[in-house]
């Protein structure tokens, strides 16, 4: 059985590093900024939580594709913000590679049906 919820949550978990990755393609931002930019930007289609966030954040800081500094915030406690590495540039270049393939299977498998050739 379909089950849309637990089908949309091991979608965004498997394409979470990328999102991240193309958000911070031109800025820098912190993590509260960084979902709802992925938020606003999908339309509400993707809403990552916390939990979801960090761990792929400091998986791709660690890996050396992000690069963090913490810094004051506006009135409140320090916010720690995440920019793009030119290491993160090339792994968001190959990661959209590797997605506009797998897209472009599922396609071809799931709408467009056989070929006849």
């Amino acid at each position: 059985m379909f089950e849309g919820r637990r089908i949309q949550a091991q979608l965004l978990k498997g394409t979470l590093p990328l999102l991240v990755l193309a958000t911070l393609r031109d800025t820098e931002l912190h993590g509260y900024e960084i979902v709802k930019r992925i938020r606003e930007q999908s339309s509400g289609t993707f809403a990552p939580s916390e939990g979801s966030l960090y761990p792929v954040l400091h998986r791709l800081e660690t890996e050396g594709a992000l690069e963090a500094t913490w810094r004051a915030g506006d009135g409140g406690p320090r916010r720690r913000y995440y920019r793009l590495t030119r290491a993160g540039l090339t792994a968001l270049e190959r990661a959209e590679r590797e997605w506009s393939t797998f897209a472009g299977g599922v396609r071809r498998v799931a709408f467009e049906g056989p070929s006849d050739a």
